[in-house]
């Protein structure tokens, strides 16, 4: 005999498409429970009634409350009108409280399963990267680290933003970050990279201490508003702090995915030199991660370029294996979760959108690729 798993085991996406919409049902009952209160009271009217005789008899019939009739029913015309009524009316209501209690089970079923299908993706999360914080740096982070195919986990207290978090198809656990659990639950544990970067630097600082203490071993990159908080994050167990927050996403993002290339351009005399006389010329040096679907990506380096029309210019290419190639050959071709490091003539801002502006379509004949 064939085996059919249990509700448990499914996406909560494939129950719904299983036990149809609840939400679609209920309001399509509303509306024909509403349809027929209507024309029950128009057809109480078309006998002489008042409105208010009307509807109200409509109303006892539909909620078989039973306190008698308003008039009577001495025609065969009402006869007719309350039998059609006790029919569509209670059938309607009959329907209605069906709809309602599948509605609320439905939703309660998909907290559950939704809830379930998270504890168990984190569960297999090894060397993983933790998000604190869904606001505007860790909403440039998420989308750095999915182009860069890091797996990672959001952490958010704010319920509405976790909302926005799953609807971006990026895993997420409500939680408040402050609490040890939540941290336990995020995977702690197994975490590689721990990047806390709330707005609150309170917050920032005990979340560093907290992560510090449950796993000696994890890099913990924070992000801090006022200058006097970064020695204070770096007492807590901070390895790299970032600010101010206008550059926090991409630093953090350039931290985590090419470290070693990091590391170079930020803290080597050399290229503090180069970057500062870059700097003096108009001219800036930046990591740039290379999204999975965009408009540069899969083109070779001179195609970039070109297409750029002297917007920038690549230094330096970081394999998402973990090569890099500095001085690269120019037929070589970047492919999604590569980095490249890039001197921008224009402004790091508008050379990050022509790598995240959507990828191009492509027509031969009747057919789109």
């Amino acid at each position: 005999m064939e085996m059919r798993p249990g509700l448990a085991g499914l996406h909560p996406g494939v129950v719904m498409e299983l036990l149809g919409s609840p939400a679609r049902t209920l309001v399509s009952i509303v509306g024909f429970v509403l349809v027929v209160i209507i024309l029950a009271t128009l057809a109480y009217m078309g006998a002489g009634w008042s409105f208010s005789d009307a509807s109200y008899m409509v109303l006892l019939t539909v909620f078989t409350v039973g306190y008698g009739e308003v008039r009577p029913i001495n025609t065969p015309y009402l006869h007719t009108v309350t039998m059609g009524l006790m029919i569509t009316g209670c059938t309607g209501m009959i329907l209605l409280t069906g709809a309602l209690v599948q509605f609320l089970t439905i939703t309660q079923l998909q907290q559950i399963l939704g809830g379930r299908r998270v504890k168990a993706e984190i569960d297999k999360l090894e060397n993983h990267v933790i998000v604190v914080g869904f606001g505007r740096i860790g909403l440039m982070l998420a989308r750095e680290l999915k182009a860069g195919a890091v797996p990672f986990v959001v952490l958010e207290q704010n319920e509405h933003k976790a909302a926005d978090v799953r609807a971006r198809d990026y895993l997420c656990l409500v939680g408040d970050a402050t609490d040890e659990q939540s941290l336990e639950e995020a995977g702690i544990a197994r975490a590689r990279i721990l990047a806390t970067v709330l707005p609150n630097d309170a917050a920032n600082v005990f979340i560093t201490l907290s992560a510090r203490a449950m796993n000696p071993g994890i890099e913990i990159i924070a992000r801090g508003e006022a200058v006097a908080t970064e020695s204070k994050l770096i007492q807590a167990g901070a390895n790299r702090v970032v600010l101010p927050a206008h550059i926090g996403a991409e630093r953090i993002a350039e931290l985590i995915l090419f470290p070693e290339t990091a590391r170079m351009l930020r803290e080597s005399t050399k290229f503090n030199e180069l970057e500062r006389t870059l700097r003096g010329l108009g001219l800036e040096m930046e990591v740039v991660v290379v999204p999975q679907k965009g408009a540069l990506t899969g083109l070779t380096i001179e195609a970039m370029e070109t297409r750029a029309a002297g917007k920038f210019f690549v230094l330096q290419l970081n394999r998402q294996a973990g090569d890099s190639i500095t001085n690269p050959d120019r037929g070589l071709k970047v492919q999604g979760g590569d980095g490249v490091v890039i001197v921008s003539r224009s402004g790091g801002a508008n050379a990050r959108a022509m790598f995240d502006a959507p990828a191009e379509k492509l027509r031969a004949g009747r057919t789109t690729f």
